[in-house]
């Protein structure tokens, strides 16, 4: 399939564009502000789809809305009916058409050009209403706020909050991404305005504090509940603002003869995660808990995990190393130690079922 974008440079264009390239089976034309609107028909030749995805947001004028959006749509129409073809067209609109300022109204012109060549030549058009999109490469401190504070807290600039309470609307560029390659392969067939989902609805004040805590978790390495929603997208494009000299950050070691012990990250609910390392000999614990639990994997080296019931007395021993991945759990009620029994520096990974607190530590010395 050979498809033309316009807008290929945009924010969106960019998305698409990779998207579609990470294919065999697409070939990608690009229209971008280097092109003249007269060079639309030659773009076309033999494009199957066209994702129409330029348009003027922040004009210097505004008679430039009416360039950027509503004539160029027009031009797109003019030169797909004089090709004699058939080439569906997704548009990527805005909610903005629906209200009455001159962006918004360049917009629905746009919509209304479309429309009116797809009843005319029988040509499927699909329009998307589109919210603020937000992920990465987004410009910041232009039109999107989820870009600006993201990029202002990554950068340690200041934030500027007019209204916190207010409410705003987001859809994340992946999404869009993903339904408009859907409508290329033929998810829809009639529908001319087609959403997309899902659309997250968050204040402007939620939304700082929900970036800060990204930020705030490189310190005390709590980790926000990252891996759906909102959430995973928000914490995905604060990430691609990060300046290349920020790709990493140091964490504590705690060290004495027996090693060292890094905490690396701790969740609000499940636990954290960290490892230690030990020298040949050295025995790691002797202690027993009520409630928390432990699992360990050597990564490095051979170990000896030793455990006893503090009850009966029942006792188990067994071995483990970096050549055989085993989890090795601890069980409350058993007092457990390990023990580098090889003859290089053991290295051990460690998840904790909760985030250790001093003042309750559920750990209680015995050793074997």
């Amino acid at each position: 399939m050979r498809v033309l974008i316009t807008g290929a440079n945009g924010f969106v264009g960019k998305n698409v564009s990779v998207r579609l390239t990470e294919r065999e089976d697409v070939e990608v034309v690009s229209f971008t502000r280097d092109h003249a609107i007269e060079e639309l028909p030659k773009l076309i030749k033999d494009v199957n789809f066209i994702f129409h995805l330029a348009g003027v947001n922040r004009p210097d004028n505004d008679n430039e809305f009416k360039l950027g959006n509503t004539d160029l749509t027009t031009a797109l129409c003019v030169a797909i009916e004089a090709s004699g073809r058939t080439i569906p067209v997704i548009y990527s609109s805005s909610i903005q058409a629906e209200l009455g300022n001159p962006y918004g109204e360049s917009k629905l012109a746009a919509e209304q050009a479309l429309l009116d060549f797809s009843e005319r030549a029988g040509n499927p058009v699909y329009i998307s209403r589109l919210p603020n999109v937000f992920g990465k490469w987004c410009k910041p401190n232009y039109n999107s706020a989820v870009a600006t504070f993201c990029y202002n807290i990554a950068h340690d600039l200041p934030v500027q909050i007019n209204d916190p309470s207010a409410v705003i609307r987001l859809v994340y560029v992946d999404d869009v991404v993903n339904r408009f390659i859907s409508i290329m392969e033929g998810a829809i067939t009639k529908e001319a305005y087609c959403d997309v989902d899902p659309i997250y609805e968050i204040t402007v004040g939620d939304l700082v504090e929900k970036i800060n805590t990204f930020k705030l978790s490189r310190e005390n390495l709590i980790t926000e509940r990252v891996g759906t929603g909102l959430d995973r997208a928000l914490h995905s494009t604060y990430l691609s603002y990060l300046p290349p000299a920020d790709f990493s950050y140091a964490l504590t070691k705690h060290g004495d003869e027996r090693g060292v012990f890094v905490e690396m990250l701790k969740t609000k609910d499940s636990g954290q995660f960290s490892y230690f390392t030990a020298h040949p000999g050295i025995t790691r614990g002797g202690h027993y808990h009520h409630t928390k639990t432990e699992k360990f994997l050597v990564i490095k080296g051979e170990a000896l995990f030793k455990f006893r019931n503090i009850i009966s007395d029942e006792f188990y021993e067994l071995k483990t190393s970096g050549d055989n991945p085993t989890v090795v759990e601890t069980v409350p009620g058993w007092t457990h130690d390990i023990t580098n029994i090889g003859c290089d520096e053991m290295l051990v990974m460690l998840w904790a079922n909760e985030i250790f607190d001093r003042d309750f530590p559920d750990t209680y010395a015995k050793p074997l």
